[in-house]
């Protein structure tokens, strides 16, 4: 990172169209610059390939979740009805599991739920009030028509000038800086 990018966020590039903004993104992946993002009024499925970003880890923490809801849902209602407070009714066996289903299935459900949420908040680094690309006036205009590409200065390639140009190579309708 050089000194004059510490003073900026990034610099971000506006498009017109969803193909010249994966051509671009494709295009800077293959350059080296690896800290970007894109910002598009809705989903862009070649986008997620273009950018190189990795499989999330959201599948693993929901199944995490919920395996411990199955197991604490399972045992505590064991520790209740063979531990803590037996009751020998009609000579049933202490540890009636089928008698635990309903339950341990909704522990299971109700921790993998919210598992899934408070994993995706975490992974997302939400709750985020502000992020620098707000400071770009167009910006607003990502969520009508328009297509955005910000390249951050803390990436190992981002050089302002160097940078700035290949941007503008990529037919871009504008380069911008992003103030952090």
């Amino acid at each position: 990172m050089t000194p004059a990018s510490t003073e900026l966020y990034g610099l971000m590039a506006e498009f017109d169209d969803p193909t010249r903004l994966v051509m671009a993104a494709r295009r800077a992946r293959e350059e080296g610059y690896r800290r970007m993002d894109a910002y598009s009024p809705y989903p862009i499925e070649e986008l997620h390939e273009a950018l190189g970003l990795h499989q999330t880890r959201l599948p693993l923490i929901v199944l995490m979740g919920g395996i411990a809801g199955c197991l604490g849902g399972f045992l505590l209602q064991y520790w209740v009805s063979a531990i803590a407070y037996p009751l020998n009714i009609a000579g049933r066996p202490l540890n009636s599991w089928p008698a635990f289903i309903p339950v341990t299935f909704e522990m299971t459900i109700l921790f993998a739920a919210l598992s899934a949420v408070l994993g995706m908040l975490a992974l997302n680094g939400l709750p985020t009030p502000y992020h620098p690309v707000f400071n770009v006036p167009r910006f607003a205009l990502a969520t009508r028509d328009r297509f955005f590409l910000c390249i951050e200065a803390c990436d190992s390639r981002f050089d302002r000038a160097r940078t700035r140009a290949f941007l503008e190579s990529c037919e871009a309708k504008e380069v911008t800086d992003v103030a952090p």
